[in-house]
Formats: C-alpha cells, sequence, structure tokens
C-alpha cells in the first residue's frame, strides 16, 4: 500500500481507502451481503495496508459506525482513521438552492450527531468529521463555524471536511478559503471530471486533502451492469438507475471497454485513473467482500496510469446536471 499526505493534517493515508456505505445495509444502502463477510473485507483491508475509513450515521442509521468502532478496537495497535458525517437534519439529499443552514446544519443538530457518532463509535474522537451535504451559500454563516470549531477545541473532532453533493463540485470552492475546512469529498471519476475544473485548484491552494467518491459511478465503472440489471427491494440503487439512468450509464460503459487495452478490467482503470490525479489524497470505493478488497488494494501498486491511456480516458467525461433521481 502507498500513503499520501492528507492536506494539513498532514496524515499520511492509505491511498486506496474504504467507503463504508456498503457495510451500512437496510435504508438507504445496499443488499446482498452478510455482515460477517463485510467484517472480514474490513479486517482483510487493515491487514493490506487501508488506514482511512469514511462512514457515515445514515449508513445503516448507526450500524456502519458501530462495525467500523469495532474494527478499530479490534485493530489496537494500528492507526485508523475515522472519518464520519452528520446527516442533514431534514434528512434530504442533496441539499437544494433553497436549503437553509437552520433546515440542514443548526448548531444544536451537529452537536448532537457528534455525540451520537462517538456512542456508536465508541470513541473518544473523530478523526474527520464531515457534513453529509453542503451549499456554499452558508460559507458566511458563523454559527457553523463557531460550532466546529468548539468541537475541535473540546478534542471531540480533529478535523473538518463537507462532503460536496453529486455532480456540484463547484459547490463548495468558497467555503474551502474558509480557513476552517481540512478535507473535501466529491465525487470524482472517470466520467465525473468536473472537480478538475475548480474544486481541485482550490483545494491545492488551500492544501485541503480531496476524498475521491463514487470511483465506480455506483457500479456503471464495474462493467458489470447490464440494461436489465435489477436488485432487491429495498436497495438504494434501485432508486438511481431508473430506466434513463441504467440505460445511459451501461451504453457509456461499454464505449469505455472498448478504449481499454485487452487484459485491463474496468475497475482497475477506474481506480488507476483517479489515482493518476496528484491533487487526490486518497478514494474510497465501496468494499463488501473480502475479494473487493484484494481487487482494490492492489491498485497502489505505485504502477501508474499510461499517459496515453489517460488521455484516452479524458475523453469520456460525462458532464451530468442534476436531477429528480441522481440524490
Amino acid at each position: 500500500m502507498r500513503y499520501r499526505r492528507f492536506g494539513r493534517l498532514g496524515w499520511q493515508v492509505s491511498e486506496v481507502s474504504y467507503g463504508m456505505w456498503g457495510v451500512g445495509g437496510g435504508l438507504h444502502g445496499w443488499t446482498g451481503v452478510e455482515d460477517d463477510e463485510k467484517t472480514a473485507a474490513l479486517q482483510r483491508a487493515v491487514d493490506l495496508g487501508c488506514n482511512f475509513f469514511d462512514t457515515a450515521w445514515v449508513y445503516g442509521r448507526g450500524h456502519s459506525e458501530r462495525v467500523l468502532g469495532e474494527l478499530v478496537r479490534a485493530n489496537p495497535d494500528t492507526r485508523l482513521y475515522v472519518a464520519t458525517k452528520v446527516p442533514p437534519k431534514d434528512m434530504r439529499w442533496p441539499s437544494t438552492r433553497e436549503s437553509t443552514l437552520d433546515d440542514v446544519f443548526p448548531p444544536e443538530h451537529i452537536e448532537e450527531y457528534v455525540h451520537t457518532s462517538l456512542g456508536n463509535l465508541g470513541l473518544d474522537t473523530i478523526d474527520l468529521l464531515q457534513l453529509h451535504v453542503w451549499e456554499d451559500s452558508w460559507t458566511d454563516d458563523p454559527r457553523w463555524q463557531r460550532t466546529l470549531t468548539g468541537l475541535r477545541e473540546q478534542g471531540l473532532i480533529g478535523g473538518v471536511g463537507i462532503s460536496v453533493n453529486r455532480w456540484e463540485s463547484w459547490n463548495g470552492v468558497r467555503a474551502l478559503a474558509t480557513g476552517l475546512v481540512d478535507a473535501v469529498q466529491v465525487i470524482y471519476n472517470v466520467f465525473d471530471q468536473a472537480p478538475e475544473d475548480d474544486l481541485f485548484p482550490a483545494a491545492a491552494e488551500h492544501d485541503v486533502a480531496v476524498i475521491a467518491r463514487v470511483p465506480f459511478d455506483e457500479g456503471t465503472l464495474t462493467g458489470t451492469l447490464t440494461t436489465e440489471t435489477t436488485w432487491p427491494e429495498g436497495d438504494w440503487r434501485n432508486s438511481y438507475f431508473v430506466p434513463e439512468n441504467l440505460a445511459a450509464s451501461v451504453a457509456r460503459a461499454e464505449e469505455l471497454r472498448r478504449d481499454l487495452p485487452s487484459g485491463m478490467p474496468m475497475p482497475e482503470a477506474a481506480l488507476r485513473f483517479i489515482l493518476a490525479e496528484p491533487r487526490v489524497a486518497t478514494v474510497i470505493p465501496g468494499m463488501r467482500r473480502v475479494a473487493h478488497v484484494d481487487r482494490n488494494l492492489a491498485v497502489s501498486d505505485g504502477q501508474p496510469l499510461d499517459p496515453a491511456l489517460r488521455e484516452t480516458l479524458r475523453g469520456h467525461r460525462w458532464s451530468r446536471q442534476p436531477t429528480w433521481w441522481s440524490q
């Protein structure tokens, strides 16, 4: 495993880390894997050198946080960085231009969920506390800044992050200039290259760590979806891959497949594309099986993506606008 500096916090984090949405299961989650297998996958990641784990209260209503806390306690001699997220008070993902700070992150709500998450984790400190949606219109409101600064001064959190809404990488640039935000989490992959335009330069200017999420475009860039793919009732992907999105996504993936070298799996190409961007501190694929962990962490081998292939992949940029199903 190779490590990268996590912005001004100075942590050395695994360049391929662990996104724990799929560990939560249930409402707002992914189905299909039992907890024992997820636990084995998490421990395998630690054994292979992964040291950064990203979860959120909403991933199983605290279940994913509890699983992560157990993992930390099971590995007392290994420094594992714990990142979680405060849900919006109105429980709406994403926020909208009409969302106010009072609707989403009033001070008492942030404080309540910090203590809730600490209880779920069974830890004294959250290394990185992130706000799970963001509107740059909130940037100048001093209340969220005072609240998070106070929590940091109490030692309850180590760093502050924001998670930028899907396909709105511009909607976070102002927040990075406040000097309070230590990390920004954004969708970045072969299709979603927009963060390179505005967010990445701002992050570099302010020494803010970039966490790249959704590296496989919710599964499209694994190359395993077809127009006939379905999921069990209650699986979040049913509400995301509505017919118009599924058909378009599968078509894009098939176009991409034709440009890959013989023998290179699409998930490997997807991860290597992201790791070729030096402004990314870590990428957090979701991994629910040991096989997923072995496959994804193996990409951290120091072998750079061929520059010509990187340019070819750039040609698959897909500029999208948020819609009712994109969440």
